[in-house]
């Protein structure tokens, strides 16, 4: 078969039985996965009142940048409809059967990302620090403005852009959650600490797609790379707002506390383009043309251009108040 003369459709559809498979290797089974009942106090117990008393005294000394990334960070995970909605409408997807191994895929990868919003959210309205409504208004804002993510219905785009993202949120998780222990809220820092592990199993899902596509179109593939690098991969939350307040704008104080707390920053960027170069191993890619090699070319000069750019830029002094925050 010669795969350069397929669609990007073709592709999917060459790859189908083996996703039929695959997704076991980076879900885990719903009947052994953890659930948000199992951090949180059970309302059905006598000890429900201290237990929750016990959360918002741990809580009470986490700093205001840290709760602001925290709720930002939340508001995107509860965000879901959008994202599954979009991978839906990616080629090779939206045309296969409701039971194949892609849409199988993205069933079984939302039904891990939902308890992710699901916890965080119940989390942050137990701590009584934070305006649920305001924060409620943002997500539904964050759902009904949708985002643009540059990628069309492109698998190739699509699946660098979900590698790239998982990546970051897997970092700012992470980061959290090691900000939060630090804090002393344990229980808040094993949340985010769990959280960052589905992250990273998904990014290793998706860069293993990308993987599996390079092995059949390999030129297209390193185009829609480059493509997707020279525009830059945006967050999902890019069109984050409040209540009253332009669209987008909040994002930009978001990514400002983010940044001060070093929970995700430029330099963050340019390390998570260095692993996805490393992982697909771009420089040793066979197969390319000459608009493949050029672009081959161009991803692998990019991260330490990033860095250095990243290591010129200063970090952002100015505090926002936000409105989800309770003075």
């Amino acid at each position: 078969m010669n795969f350069s003369d397929l669609t990007r459709s073709e592709v999917m559809l060459h790859l189908e039985g083996y996703m039929g498979t695959a997704i076991y290797d980076f879900l885990k089974p719903i009947d052994e996965n953890w659930q948000p009942t199992d951090f949180l106090p059970n309302a059905s117990l006598d000890n429900f009142f201290d237990e929750v008393k016990q959360l918002q005294d741990r809580a009470k000394d986490l700093s205001y940048d840290l709760l602001a990334v925290l709720i930002g960070d939340t508001i995107t995970e509860e965000a879901l409809p959008t994202y599954e909605s979009w991978l839906f409408a990616v080629d090779g997807i939206m045309q296969s059967s409701e039971q194949s191994g892609w849409k199988k895929w993205v069933r079984h990868w939302t039904a891990e990302e939902n308890r992710h919003g699901d916890l965080l959210n119940r989390y942050l309205y137990l701590t009584g620090k934070v305006d649920m409504r305001q924060m409620e208004v943002s997500t539904q804002y964050l759902i009904a403005d949708g985002f643009d993510i540059q990628t069309g219905n492109d698998p190739y785009r699509n699946f660098v852009y979900t590698s790239f993202q998982e990546l970051a949120t897997n970092v700012s998780h992470r980061r959290v959650g090691t900000l939060v222990r630090k804090e002393g809220d344990a229980l808040l820092s094993k949340i985010c600490g769990t959280i960052a592990g589905d992250e990273a199993r998904h990014a290793k899902a998706y860069m293993h797609f990308v993987e599996k596509i390079f092995e059949v179109d390999p030129n297209e593939m390193m185009l829609a790379f480059e493509d997707m690098m020279k525009k830059k991969i945006v967050m999902p939350a890019h069109f984050l707002r409040e209540l009253g307040v332009e669209i987008g704008k909040t994002f930009g104080h978001f990514t400002d506390a983010a940044q001060r707390l070093e929970v995700y920053t430029a330099s963050d960027y340019a390390e998570i383009l260095k692993t996805l170069v490393k992982s697909w191993d771009i420089e040793n890619i066979k197969g390319l043309k000459d608009s493949g090699e050029k672009a081959r070319d161009y991803v692998m000069k990019l991260p330490d251009r990033l860095t250095r750019i990243a290591e010129r830029m200063k970090t952002p002094h100015l505090e926002y108040k936000f409105k989800w925050i309770l003075a």
